[in-house]
């Protein structure tokens, strides 16, 4: 069950709330938020960020699993894959092609907007709960359904779409809601000069040879490997870069570990798990347990 604030406007939200949440497990304790509207600048210290929208718990850049992160409230930021079509639509997929995480085969970007309405995700066996079958959505769908609701990270996996997700972000006035990211510095840049929040990730051998200061002027996450020697997450967290969040995190321990190292945020397949799990050994971090998760729109 989930308890909700439902607001009418993000005219005046100006101060902390607290929603009561509770799990098959027990309660799950409220995140912290930041006061102000849905936007960058509200998020807290330490943000968590549902990874596909929680690929452990739910299927990964689904609707249904995107609305069930969006409801347990145990992450400030969801995070969703893009791919575009042959016909120029973005859509929701990690892979180029169909065959993992679908009953379809072949690549994704042969697709048009007509056939990919064909095209049924079909849920992990090892997930918990019970999960049907169901369309993949687009991207502008995720926009209509979240935007301003909650931060969302777009994940651009071809850089030639970088132009479209700029319009259909630019369109519903989300510049300041929807981080774009992408494994490339160029790409990244090109973000910023088309006024969107840009996002960066680097894999583990990458970042043995990084100077990621300087990318400071126009990227606003970091996203590291957890994996990374402690140097390297060093390296990041002293960049000048605003925010340095690590992924992809699966446990406490990993977690823990780079907070301890001076990161700000954490990227995980496992939401709902470190939201039930207090944060050890870090001098002035709460976690999970902080301050209160913000008030939220519905999502219809």
């Amino acid at each position: 069950m989930v308890t909700r604030t439902v607001l009418t406007g993000l005219t005046g939200l100006t101060s902390l709330t607290t929603l009561a949440l509770t799990a098959p497990t027990g309660p799950l304790a409220p995140l912290e938020w930041g006061g102000g509207p849905l936007t960058v600048e509200a998020l807290p210290r330490v943000v968590y960020t549902a990874h596909r929208g929680g690929a452990l718990e739910v299927p990964e850049n689904s609707m249904s699993g995107l609305v069930t992160a969006y409801e347990r409230g145990t992450a400030q930021v969801i995070d969703v894959d893009t791919r575009i079509l042959r016909d120029g639509t973005l859509v929701a997929l990690h892979d180029e092609t169909l065959d993992r995480t679908t009953a379809s085969t072949g690549p994704v970007r042969a697709l048009t907007l007509r056939e990919w309405r064909d095209v049924r995700l079909r849920p992990g066996p090892a997930l918990p709960g019970s999960w049907r079958p169901e369309r993949p959505p687009t991207v502008a769908e995720i926009l209509d359904r979240f935007g301003g609701r909650i931060m969302l990270m777009l994940e651009a996996k071809d850089p030639r779409s970088l132009r479209a997700l700029g319009s259909l972000i630019r369109a519903r006035g989300l510049t300041r809601s929807v981080f774009v990211n992408s494994n490339e510095p160029a790409v990244a840049l090109r973000a910023h000069r088309m006024g969107l929040l840009a996002q960066l990730w680097r894999s583990q051998k990458q970042m043995l040879d990084d100077r990621p200061e300087r990318w400071a002027r126009f990227v606003d996450v970091l996203d590291v490997d957890y994996k990374a020697r402690d140097r390297d997450l060093a390296r990041a967290v002293n960049s000048g870069v605003p925010r340095v969040w690590a992924h992809t995190v699966t446990t406490p321990k990993q977690r823990d570990r780079v907070l301890r190292l001076g990161c700000n945020g954490v990227i995980t397949d496992a939401p709902a798990l470190l939201s039930r799990t207090p944060v050890k050994g870090v001098k002035g971090v709460k976690g999970v347990s902080a301050a209160g998760l913000r008030a939220r729109w519905p999502v219809n």
